[in-house]
């Protein structure tokens, strides 16, 4: 591969946009509507700030890919017409697309925009792939479920097509989504972007004798528990030297939309170290690890990109819906870089721990606000003052107060403040 493989974070919004590219994403994907398979998410951007995001990421050499893959009923036809010509004139760098129709009706309507195929539409061999290339299409976001194999076949078969696979966050019970037990049970459809992720619940299941008229409740095995549809979440951070030098993946995507601001920056920065570490010879999986997880996660799996799912034995959760991670968000720095904003109850003379962006550093200090040391390569703050813009004093700040709080320095943009689990619970008598 001659170029650099991509790293792909998601854009929630217009702040999740900039601290995607703060923590080393070279380009970013997300949406403005229900057309996207994101209904929440497609609503914190509206056109304003989506035009301004896209401005932003071309100004630092970066890129944004729209999403437009949900699946149109008839009536919504004309919709998906108006609202392909505005993504249009936004100028983004691709349109994501899972409809045959609406690829078509992309060219037609953006003849100049590139088109990525949506992992909605399910492709796992080169035949199909080749019936999209057909199609104009430039880049097929493989199927969750397809093989670093199959990936190497569909590329020999048609080396000009980019692939990108996904490497990290939630897994779908279901065959890359195509699921009903949402539609049935909440009437949230999951292929129109309104998931209601049941197959997160535990349920209770129960044998009926329909001769007798008996029913009888299944009882669990201690601890399995009966979170009986729950995926584990997918992590390949271990795995990325093995993908990077099988030479046939164009781009590697990061999951999650929705997803708190720590959870991107967290997991973004610790692929693209190891992105970064493949190239330079010193890849460590342990370092990677490590940082992903601190975040919260449903335990995690290699998912299949490695091995087939017939071959695998430990993709699901069965015991639990989320897991704490090791770590807590305690703050989130301002984007001027002057103050920061509470996301977990801190009070004076506590310590919490400075996540900076890539490829920053800072310098030690101590005044009237607080103490900056840095300790085997980790940087971290003492609180000695927390006080707002406005000169309000605290003891103790709560998580969702909206003071803006001086910093003792002025830190990066987006810099995370943290502090670990255990010491999080403690502070809320957990």
């Amino acid at each position: 591969m001659s170029n650099k493989i991509e790293l792909l974070a998601p854009a929630g919004n217009l702040e999740k946009l900039k601290m995607a590219f703060a923590y080393g994403a070279d380009a970013v994907y997300g949406g403005t509507s229900t057309f996207s398979l994101r209904i929440r998410s497609g609503k914190e951007f509206d056109i304003d700030s989506f035009r301004e995001g896209i401005e932003y990421a071309h100004s630092i050499d970066k890129k944004v890919f729209v999403t437009i893959n949900g699946f149109p009923f008839n009536s919504q036809l004309k919709s998906y017409q108006n609202h392909i010509a505005k993504m249009r004139d936004l100028n983004p760098d691709a349109l994501i697309i899972s409809s045959p129709g609406v690829l078509k009706m992309a060219r037609e309507i953006a003849p100049n925009i590139p088109l990525h195929l949506s992992t909605q539409a399910n492709v796992m061999n080169y035949m199909d792939a080749q019936v999209y290339y057909d199609m104009g299409v430039e880049r097929i976001i493989t199927a969750r479920e397809i093989s670093l194999k199959d990936c190497e076949a569909i590329k020999r078969a048609i080396p000009q097509l980019e692939l990108e696979v996904f490497v990290h966050g939630s897994m779908c019970f279901a065959y890359s989504g195509r699921c009903l037990v949402s539609a049935l049970q909440m009437g949230r459809v999951p292929n129109r972007g309104s998931c209601a992720n049941d197959c997160r619940f535990p349920y209770d299941v129960y044998a009926h004798n329909p001769e007798t008229n008996t029913t009888f409740k299944l009882e669990e095995e201690s601890e399995v528990g009966t979170y009986i549809m729950n995926a584990k979440d997918m992590n390949l951070a271990s795995h990325i030297d093995e993908i990077i030098k099988s030479g046939v993946i164009d781009s590697l995507k990061i999951e999650g939309r929705t997803k708190s601001q720590y959870y991107l920056t967290t997991v973004t920065k610790a692929y693209r170290q190891a992105i970064d570490d493949s190239y330079s010879g010193v890849f460590d999986e342990s370092k990677y690890q490590k940082e992903l997880h601190t975040t919260q996660n449903r335990g995690f799996s290699d998912a299949y990109l490695l091995s087939r799912p017939y071959q695998k034995d430990d993709t699901q959760s069965l015991g639990f819906t989320i897991q704490d991670g090791t770590h807590q968000v305690a703050g989130i720095v301002s984007e001027d870089g002057l103050s920061w904003r509470c996301k977990d109850k801190s009070c004076l003379n506590d310590k919490v721990e400075i996540i900076l962006p890539v490829g920053v550093e800072i310098d030690e200090i101590d005044n009237e606000y607080g103490v900056i040391t840095k300790d085997d390569n980790r940087y971290f703050l003492k609180f000695k003052k927390i006080i707002s813009k406005t000169n309000k004093e605290f003891e103790c700040i709560h998580s969702g107060d909206l003071n803006d709080i001086i910093l003792p320095i002025k830190l990066p943009s987006y810099t995370v403040l943290r502090r670990g689990i255990e010491e999080a619970k403690d502070k809320k008598g957990i």
